[in-house]
């Protein structure tokens, strides 16, 4: 099983997310033994623009055209990003939330991947076809307070909405969610929601189903 980590946390080993994605990569690890991982740290890895050169090779391709052959040499970071990703069996996204949303940095990521003709295209009449099927992805969250289903700050919850549409959308439709929250209110509070999750994380990792996902009929 090859994994691609996508790390949008700064803290480094100061990270309370990292921490419960390390108990499942941990208790997978114990599960499969033959675990091929592949990190890329958001706030470490120099990622292409999203601009210039790049979103006119963009544009290009939404509307059919062939990328400028100036525009090729700057487009190759980008389809270095997208492989990447391609080239995974699974993935695991560790993301604080930052501002009801994910960081600025994943959020930066996902606009340099999600491309057409790459993650998803368009079928001849308009309609969306998801390019990346058959595999999974368990999102690593840290919150400040508590957003869980039917509390108060629920309705303010923009990260896992979101990363369920945009993964969705080019076709990763099974997508695990470990929330370690409420983790700003008091350090007891802390305490157990960083346990809680920790303990979560190892039991899925160590439980978790091997082989493609389903795809979507």
């Amino acid at each position: 099983m090859r994994i691609l980590h996508i790390v949008a946390t700064p803290r480094g080993s100061e990270s309370h997310s990292l921490r419960v994605s390390e108990a499942f990569l941990k208790g997978l690890a114990a599960r499969e033994g033959d675990v091929e991982l592949d990190v890329i740290d958001l706030y470490r890895h120099e990622l292409p623009p999203v601009a210039g050169d790049n979103i006119e090779a963009k544009y290009s391709l939404m509307v059919g055209r062939p990328i400028d052959r100036n525009h090729h040499d700057s487009w190759r970071q980008v389809e270095s990003l997208i492989e990447q990703f391609l080239a995974a069996d699974m993935y695991l996204v560790t993301a604080p939330m930052w501002n009801f949303g994910v960081p600025y940095a994943l959020k930066y990521y996902i606009d340099c991947i999600v491309q057409p003709g790459y993650l998803f295209r368009y079928d001849e009449t308009g309609q969306v076809v998801p390019l990346v099927n058959g595999k999974r992805m368990v999102c690593v969250t840290a919150r400040g307070a508590d957003y869980s289903a039917g509390s108060f700050l629920a309705p303010y919850d923009f990260q896992e909405p979101y990363l369920r549409a945009i993964f969705g959308f080019v076709g990763v439709t099974d997508i695990r969610f470990i929330h370690a929250q409420p983790m700003d209110i008091t350090p007891h509070q802390r305490e157990a929601a960083l346990s809680e999750a920790i303990g979560r994380a190892r039991d899925l990792g160590e439980g978790f189903r091997t082989g493609p996902a389903a795809v979507p009929a």
